[in-house]
């Protein structure tokens, strides 16, 4: 399993040395987008709107709008200044709580925790303490140069930090439009509901939950396969031009403009030798 980040989890006086993996992927099915007139992939640019050209990687800089059309620019070293900072800085569990209290709209991705060299004995007491306290730490992390409110708890047996959205993070709910202000529900028709939530009732099992529309998908790709309907992007991209290219493009036109004005220059030179011969006859008189 890939090592995401390494680093200390701390908690009083203990540190445990750990290791941090990817406790979820995305098993989306990845379309791309073609051309549908010859089948060839849809290529997408940085353009810059102003320049009117395609855009480099190492022409680009970040920063901030903090108004329409005004920017703070942040350049590479300031930014990786930042991040040094903090990335040096342990996790540090800073309260014990209950997992109840916290509501499940906070939460974001999980993270496997493994103990590092020489972490395995506080990895294990931090694990046996949360298992016999029931609670679970908050702590602050960073992840990809961004600071995280994370919870640790345990996993079967396993430690897991959970990212957690900070408070500001989330929208308030008296935003959301059209949300009844009392319940007006028919006393008979409530009852009703709760008979068929008792009915539907069952222990939690993750296993018996299947991405249908995922596993169609890929059947039919599969079907298309076998059936012989694919295509193959016969196009290929077309080199770009290079500064070679453009130099002898530009030496050409200068000879083609040279070869046009060539007669005209012909009979200038023709008609000052003419000339000469006249001024050097008047002065021997």
């Amino acid at each position: 399993m890939h090592t995401m980040w390494k680093g200390t989890i701390s908690f009083g006086l203990v540190n445990i040395p750990v290791k941090m993996h990817a406790a979820t992927e995305n098993k989306d099915v990845k379309l791309r987008n073609l051309h549908k007139e010859c089948q060839t992939p849809v290529k997408y640019e940085r353009v810059c709107p102003n320049c009117d050209r395609e855009v480099e990687n190492t022409e680009i800089v970040k920063a901030y709008e903090y108004a329409k059309n005004k920017f703070v620019v942040l350049d590479d070293e300031e930014l990786e200044n930042l991040k040094k900072e903090q990335a040096d800085k342990a996790v540090e569990i800073m309260d014990f709580v209950e997992l109840d209290e916290i509501d499940p709209i906070y939460f974001e991705k999980s993270y496997y925790l493994s103990p590092d060299e020489g972490g395995a004995k506080p990895y294990s007491l931090l694990r046996s303490a949360l298992k016999d306290s029931g609670k679970i730490g908050v702590a602050k992390m960073i992840i990809r140069s961004k600071e995280q409110l994370a919870v640790i708890r345990i996993y079967e047996n396993t430690l897991v930090a959970e990212t957690i959205h900070y408070p500001d993070e989330v929208r308030n709910v008296q935003d959301v439009p059209n949300v009844p202000e009392a319940d007006n529900a028919d006393e008979k028709e409530l009852e009703t509901a709760k008979m068929l939530i008792d009915q539907l009732s069952a222990e939690f099992d993750p296993e018996k939950y299947k991405d249908e529309y995922r596993t169609a998908l890929l059947e039919l790709i599969e079907e298309k396969k076998n059936d012989d309907k694919v295509t193959t992007a016969t196009n290929q991209e077309k080199p770009k031009p290079d500064n070679v290219t453009n130099l002898m493009d530009a030496l050409q036109k200068s000879l083609d403009r040279a070869k046009d004005d060539k007669p005209t220059k012909t009979k200038q030179k023709t008609s000052k030798k003419a000339a000469a011969p006249k001024k050097k006859i008047a002065k021997a008189k």
